[in-house]
């Protein structure tokens, strides 16, 4: 190969350097493929290979030495691929795919592990079928394809989770499915959901005192934090994550946390400091050869420049990190590229440039966010209607016991009645009220459960149209605004269908779920507001589930849904005595003379069964406290007698 002069290479486009690092690194990696194989390793492959040992930490603990090079590695999987061990070729081939993942040939990766993962299962070996899993989600994510990550480490998470006495590598795969699925919500914009995964994961990184892991947790709560604006939390933990990178001497860590702590710098307006940061990780990141973090440490450095007014050196990092981000197929790095690139023209004052750079990120901010949209959407009508085939099966099982036990019921009866007619005649007749009795009980609490379900497929189905109709307007943010609310809402509501009762928290956290999706549709119109008195335990009240539902879509459609000008919706829990919680719904609408003259003047009528279905709800309810429900709806009237709303009292019994 010809020699290369340094000074030469000086000169030369951060691009071109970039490309002829790569190159050499090539050279280099197929010159070591050709070299023989040391002896020694021969030998010690062979002796391992006699062994067969079947777990990860033995295999590992046997390569520790040689996992780092891609020749032996490979030698030791065709070997064992040639003496029928499939353990030891999953666990060379996922070594091999980490390294193709770490200088972001992300295609040759995913080959690799899946050739692992067809090794361990046939090997049978959950530890290395669960890691090839892990490694194949980390390589999809890395790429942005979140179906597929998520997939994989579902599985990872699944698989895992059915093994009884977990080895501490079983343990540490579950905190990586875990981080997996946590940096899936973090994808989606869901940073609570995200962060009590990572949380999640880090006490059991805790537990096995592995401080990679604690690095990588830490650093990914710390992007959560600054995504939802928490700056100061954020550095807090990217230092934290920063320090346990530095203690195992994981430089790649390292860049990572110094490129986060940059950023938020650039957030402060802090560029000085920022670059103080990023000008050594350029030359660091692309030495390691992992071009996941490189486009951004590059972006962000021509970030800082523009806050510097350095514009031409600011659009030279930025093009190159947009260069890279492309070159190796990063859709998150090409939109931070493009909007880097819009802010930067807009400083300039070239606000033509600036809008066309603002579009190219805007379209692909929509390909990202409207394949994530549908693809949840789907997921969660499919999750709906399994749900409410499983509830129907149920049912008819129910409904087929009930006859079951009547005609086994009946065949006693005659039996009886042919053997003993006159003595104990009586006595069967008790017996046979008090079995009718609970027929009749049992009957009742499946209608309840058929009534729930009936009420919910209305307002589910409406928020689905609503979606739908944000998606078609293309307001991908309303889109996932709302998807987000409603997924949690139609969790809460299927997880209260199977029980009869739940905490007051609970029904008021779902009610509150349920007016904030109601108020989008309202334009965020309404003022709701919930108030608790504070001697009250809403934790240990019990009330039926979806019990002020009802009464809240009766304000919603009959009272505020014709009124003009300032909708408000109040909840207030008070303790009226020592048996008794009185909850009041109080609405501004337009009262139930006027509703009701609206409902006559519809052409589509609505019958309003909610509230009927709730009372009778109650009543039965309340057959297992001493005290008795109450429900009232009073009128309410300004000081010159013009309606002005409806108040809706109930008093629960809590004894």
């Amino acid at each position: 190969m010809p020699k290369i002069k340094f000074k030469q290479i000086e000169n030369l486009h951060r691009v071109q350097r970039t490309t002829l690092a790569f190159v050499l690194f090539l050279s280099v990696f197929q010159v070591s493929k050709a070299q023989k194989v040391p002896a020694d390793f021969v030998e010690k492959a062979e002796a391992i290979i006699q062994l067969q040992p079947k777990t990860y930490e033995s295999l590992d603990e046997h390569l520790e030495a040689e996992k780092n090079d891609t020749t032996l590695l490979r030698y030791f999987a065709q070997l064992s691929e040639e003496n029928n061990y499939p353990e030891g070729q999953a666990y060379a081939l996922n070594q091999l795919g980490s390294k193709y993942r770490n200088i972001s040939q992300y295609k040759k990766a995913a080959d690799l592990h899946e050739q692992a993962l067809a090794a361990s299962e046939e090997a049978n070996n959950t530890e290395l079928r669960v890691l090839s899993l892990n490694m194949l989600g980390v390589v999809y994510r890395r790429t942005d394809a979140i179906k597929t990550a998520l997939d994989y480490n579902q599985r990872a998470l699944e698989l895992a989770e059915t093994v009884e006495n977990p080895s501490n590598h079983i343990k540490r795969s579950i905190n990586v499915a875990l981080n997996g699925i946590g940096n899936l919500y973090q994808t989606l914009e869901q940073y609570d959901l995200a962060i009590m995964q990572f949380r999640r994961a880090l006490k059991l990184e805790e537990e096995l005192g592995n401080k990679l892991g604690l690095a990588i947790n830490h650093q990914n709560i710390g992007h959560c934090l600054e995504e939802k604006g928490d700056l100061e939390a954020a550095l807090e933990n990217y230092r934290k994550s920063l320090a346990y990178n530095e203690e195992i001497n994981s430089e790649y860590g390292s860049i990572i946390c110094k490129n986060s702590l940059a950023q938020i710098y650039l957030k402060q307006e802090m560029p000085y400091a920022a670059l103080v940061l990023l000008e050594p990780l350029l030359e660091a990141s692309q030495r390691i050869g992992d071009f996941f973090i490189t486009p951004s440490i590059f972006i962000n450095t021509g970030w800082a420049h523009t806050k510097l007014g350095n514009y031409e050196k600011a659009r030279e990092f930025i093009e190159e990190g947009l260069g890279m981000a492309q070159t190796h197929n990063l859709p998150s790095s090409i939109l931070y590229a493009y909007q880097k690139l819009s802010e930067l023209e807009s400083v300039r004052g070239d606000f033509k440039k600036a809008y066309e750079f603002y579009k190219k990120a805007d379209e692909y901010e929509a390909q990202i966010s409207s394949a994530t949209n549908l693809r949840y959407m789907n997921d969660i009508i499919v999750r709906y209607e399994a749900e409410k085939k499983n509830n129907q099966i149920s049912v008819l099982a129910k409904e087929n016991e009930i006859v079951r036990l009547r005609l086994k019921k009946n065949q006693t009866t005659l039996l009886v009645s042919a053997l003993i007619v006159g003595l104990i005649s009586s006595i069967l007749y008790i017996l046979y009220r008090q079995y009718q009795s609970k027929n009749e009980k049992r009957v009742l609490t499946l209608e309840q459960k058929m009534l729930r379900s009936q009420m919910n497929p209305h307002f589910l189905f409406n928020s689905l149209n609503s979606i739908k109709l944000y998606i078609i307007n293309n307001e991908q943010k309303n889109a996932v605004h709302y998807l987000n609310k409603f997924s949690k809402l139609v969790r809460k509501i299927l997880e209260a269908s199977s029980q009869r009762e739940i905490s007051l928290a609970e029904e008021l956290e779902t009610v509150e779920l349920y007016m904030n999706i109601e108020n989008i549709r309202f334009s965020n119109e309404i003022d709701f507001r919930i108030d608790v008195d504070k001697d009250i335990f809403i934790d240990n009240i019990k009330i039926p589930s979806l019990t002020l539902q009802p009464f809240l879509e009766n304000s919603l459609w009959h009272g505020l849904s014709p009124k003009d000008g300032e909708k408000k919706i109040h909840i207030n829990v008070r303790k009226r005595d020592k048996g008794h919680v009185t909850i009041e719904i109080i609405d501004n609408g337009v009262g139930r003379l006027a509703a009701e003259a609206n409902k006559e003047n519809r052409v589509l009528k609505r019958k309003s069964v909610g509230i009927h279905i709730t009372k009778e709800r109650l009543a039965n309810f309340s057959k297992d406290y001493q005290n008795k429900f109450e429900v009232a709806l009073v009128d309410l009237f300004d000081e010159n007698g013009v309606p002005n709303g409806t108040k809706v009292v109930l008093d629960i019994p809590t004894i």
